[in-house]
């Protein structure tokens, strides 16, 4: 069982860390795009979208597990970083919108 807790909690690292990273991009790409640094912003949402791949292949394959049978243990701390990483890409989608608007007010 205490491989199992060490399996759980590296996924729940890996999700908070691969959406705080998302979340920093997201927000990093909107002050380039208030900046009319729509390339850099471009780029800040690219890394924004490899952060959530990441997070997300962890999220799957959690999610297999379960889905073939596999217990899987859920904590205040897995859903903490399921949380962290919603608002990630809820904070991504934004960004993007933000970043359009700037291109058509400049």
């Amino acid at each position: 069982m205490p491989e199992r807790r060490e399996e759980i909690m590296e996924v729940v690292m890996t999700l908070i860390m691969h959406g705080g990273d998302a979340r920093s991009s997201a927000m990093e790409a909107i002050h380039a795009a208030r900046d009319n640094d729509f390339e850099q912003a471009q780029k800040k949402l690219d890394g924004a979208d490899a952060s959530i791949k990441q997070a997300h292949e962890v999220q799957t394959a959690m999610l297999a597990k379960e889905a073939s049978g596999e217990n899987v243990e859920i904590s205040l701390l897995l859903i903490h970083a399921e949380d962290h990483l919603m608002n990630a890409m809820t904070y991504r989608d934004l960004a993007e919108e933000m970043i359009e608007l700037y291109k058509r007010v400049n």
